[in-house]
């Protein structure tokens, strides 16, 4: 298993696309549109592979003042509850260390909440909707 940045507006990004809006938006009733993918054109994207190149999981990530955040972490459904998505976000601290952020930031749907307490997150603040559904603000200080 290993991680790539991958290049906006390239297949692998497409590919992530895909995989977030199958995992994050379907659900939902959501889709991507094309304003929505425009604004990424800036974001930092992490892809998880598989050693025969089939995409596991991703997520964005986009500068917040000197902060990072983590944003639409998906993994795809034959590879939960394997670790994937633990191995996923422990790269993303790794990078975003290389980019001289000294914590990384998300809104967490309340249900993911346990997973990233898991990891040394800490909410803050109170419960709010985003999408529709429960969120809270999460941090962790990188070091």
């Amino acid at each position: 298993m290993f991680t790539l940045e991958v290049p906006f507006a390239s297949p692998a990004y497409d590919e992530t696309v895909r995989l977030r809006d199958d995992i994050l938006r379907k659900p939902l009733g959501l889709s991507f549109t094309a304003e929505d993918l425009a604004l990424e054109f800036d974001s930092i994207h992490l892809a998880c592979y598989d050693n025969h190149w089939n995409l596991m999981a991703c997520l964005v990530m986009v500068w917040k003042g000197e902060d990072l955040k983590m944003r639409q972490v998906a993994v795809g459904e034959a590879f939960q509850r394997r670790g994937i998505g633990q191995f996923l976000v422990a790269e993303s601290e790794r990078v975003a260390l290389e980019y001289g952020a000294l914590k990384l930031v998300l809104n967490a749907r309340e249900t993911a909440v346990p997973f990233y307490q898991k990891l040394a997150y800490s909410t803050d603040g109170d419960r709010f909707e985003e999408v529709g559904i429960p969120h809270f603000k999460m941090y962790k200080k990188l070091s």
